[in-house]
């Protein structure tokens, strides 16, 4: 099992970040991978999720319109683009694989995570 989150950073409320999640093609194929963060004294929560053919994403309220989940088959790659970005943003965020559903939180797989900070 791989998964290699990469893309984190300090940023500037409003500005943007890419993270990108390099999976191991056992890890990732045909799978839904999904992208999670988890604040400071908070639970870890699910920000977005993809299908394996990228028809299907789901995102949390917090991410809608502002993030984009996507997918590169062919590099065995899951991507966040986060726009917008606020200081409640800040986070360690992680990448998933293989959730049951588009909206599971629970999935086989996680990744070690990668730390966003947003400052205001």
């Amino acid at each position: 099992v791989q998964l290699q989150a990469s893309g984190g950073g300090l940023v500037q409320a409003g500005g943007s970040l890419r993270l990108s999640c390099a999976a191991s093609e056992r890890t990732f194929r045909n799978n839904i991978m999904g992208w999670f963060r988890q604040a400071p004294g908070k639970e870890r929560e699910r920000v977005a999720s993809i299908n394996w053919h990228g028809g299907s994403k789901d995102y949390a309220d917090f991410a809608k319109g502002r993030f984009a989940i996507s997918r590169d088959n062919t590099m065995n790659t899951v991507f966040l683009q986060m726009n917008s970005l606020k200081p409640e943003d800040t986070a360690v965020y992680y990448c998933a694989a293989d959730l049951p559903t588009l909206i599971s939180a629970e999935p086989k797989y996680w990744g070690q995570g990668t730390q966003v900070t947003v400052s205001s």
